[in-house]
């Protein structure tokens, strides 16, 4: 039995990894590839918080502003290199998730969307009050690049940077497999079933589903760091309460029941965007539209759909082969 598992987890990890592989080719461009990789990753926290847990959050954004201001602040300003920086954000934003997500992780429903929402609104206006630091509306300039892991590795170019990029994304989705494999996950998936029944068990679902919040902030945090690398310097928006909205649709369009769907749904926002925004500005009509049909009919995404799809496909061909 696990290895069957491991045999259908090892078909679409090859399957992200050749897609990786062949993506600046195919769309023509690196620079939109890398964009789509960290949107990718910043939508795999959204995906496994609804996906694993059921926590629907409006908060995501402001882990992905602690990871792209803490690597430009601490780049730029403390003069650390780009390696301390990106793991001094995501300490610092699993110290802030491990504080909210104990706080609010007890409410559900309506409740808990507003109490993210609220947070992520909080992290906006507090960019904003900081600016000599972060730099306000301007944003966050001139970031310095430093090579990696002792100057093996260096940020020089698109592609190399396109490169890291997308090997941090495998394995960030292997970690995120592996949480979801484990005795942990499936507590975590028993709360979203029943919480009630976890708790008779013995279990604590506040201790769970707040180690499950500060995971999914460090993934977050990870994604603002890598767009902070892969731009230079740091917009405001990244921390604007619209990242939040924008990385929770891609999880919802790609399909929450996978994390493969975090990557699914990235891909379908980031190329509609790039290829329809140039002479449609109203583009984001499609996105409602099809955000309507998956919350409507669909509720596994695009992921689903894929699914069934080759499903019916296979259901054709046995029935046209058995045909005498």
């Amino acid at each position: 039995m696990e290895t069957m598992s491991l045999r259908k987890l090892l078909v679409p990890m090859v399957f992200v990894c050749v897609a990786l592989a062949v993506m600046p080719f195919v769309l023509g461009s690196t620079t939109l590839a890398t964009e789509l990789v960290v949107f990718a990753l910043g939508a795999l926290s959204a995906t496994f918080l609804a996906g694993r847990v059921g926590l629907l959050s409006f908060g995501q954004g402001l882990f992905f502003g602690i990871g792209a201001y803490g690597t430009g602040m601490l780049s730029k300003l403390a003069e650390l290199g780009s390696g301390v920086s990106i793991s001094l954000s995501i300490a610092l934003a699993v110290v802030v998730a491990l504080g909210i997500g104990y706080l609010i992780v007890h409410r559900r429903g309506v409740y808990f969307v507003m109490l993210t929402l609220a947070f992520a609104q909080m992290g906006f206006f507090l960019m904003v009050a900081m600016s000599p630091f972060t730099g306000g509306e301007n944003g966050l300039l001139d970031i310095p690049r430093t090579p990696l892991f002792a100057g093996l590795v260096t940020l020089s170019g698109p592609g190399q940077i396109y490169a890291f990029i997308a090997v941090i994304f495998v394995l960030a989705l292997l970690v995120v497999l592996r949480v979801v494999r484990s005795p942990a996950g499936s507590v975590l998936a028993g709360i979203r079933e029943n919480e009630s029944r976890i708790s008779a068990l013995g279990y604590n679902p506040r201790l769970f589903k707040t180690f499950a919040f500060a995971f999914a902030g460090a993934i977050a945090a990870l994604a603002g760091a890598m767009h902070t690398i892969f731009l230079g310097f740091v917009p405001p928006n990244v921390i604007e309460p619209e990242m939040s909205q924008t990385l929770l649709v891609m999880a919802l369009i790609g399909g929450t029941g996978s994390p493969f769907g975090a990557l699914v749904g990235s891909a379908f926002y980031v190329i509609l965007g790039h290829f329809l925004s140039a002479f449609w500005p109203r583009w984001m009509i499609i996105v409602a539209v099809l955000l309507i049909v998956v919350v409507l009919f669909l509720r596994g995404g695009l992921i689903q759909a894929g699914q069934d799809l080759a499903k019916w496909i296979s259901a054709r061909r046995q029935r046209h082969d058995s045909r005498p």
